[in-house]
C-alpha cells in the first residue's frame, strides 16, 4: 500500500483567551464559516471551531498568544469579490497580493493578528 495524504481535515490556529466573540464576528460574519460544537473536554477550555464545507479552522486558546504572521491558512473562496467588498466596509486588517502572476489573492488578519491567505477560486 502506498502512502498518501487522503485530505486536509482542519488548520489549528491560536487566539487569546476569552475573545471569542471576536472570533465568531470574523470567521463567521467576514470569512462565511459556521460554528462547529467542540466536544468536551474541548470545549472548556476555550477557543472556537468553525467550518465551511468540508474546510475547518480550529482556534485553540493559547496562554502565551502570539499572532501566526508568517504560517497561515489559505482558503479557496467563492464570492472572492464579495469578500472584498465586505472587506472594505470592515474595521479589518487586509492587503492584496500580486506576485504570484495570474492568481487573486489577498492577505487579511483575523482579529488576533493571525494572517489567513485568501485565493479566488474563480481563477
Amino acid at each position: 500500500m502506498s502512502i498518501r495524504v487522503a485530505a486536509l481535515d482542519h488548520v489549528q490556529l491560536a487566539m487569546p483567551a476569552d475573545r471569542e466573540g471576536e472570533a465568531e464576528a470574523f470567521y463567521c460574519g467576514v470569512l462565511g464559516f459556521t460554528v462547529l460544537a467542540k466536544p468536551e473536554p474541548l470545549a472548556s477550555r476555550g477557543g472556537r471551531w468553525f467550518a465551511s464545507g468540508t474546510v475547518q479552522v480550529h482556534l485553540g486558546v493559547e496562554e502565551d498568544f502570539r499572532p501566526a504572521r508568517k504560517a497561515h491558512p489559505a482558503l479557496r473562496m467563492d464570492g472572492f469579490d464579495d469578500l472584498v467588498a465586505k472587506l472594505e466596509g470592515a474595521d479589518a486588517s487586509w492587503r492584496w497580493d500580486e506576485e504570484l502572476p495570474g492568481v487573486r489573492r489577498l492577505y487579511v488578519d483575523d482579529p488576533f493578528g493571525n494572517r489567513i491567505e485568501v485565493i479566488d477560486n474563480a481563477g
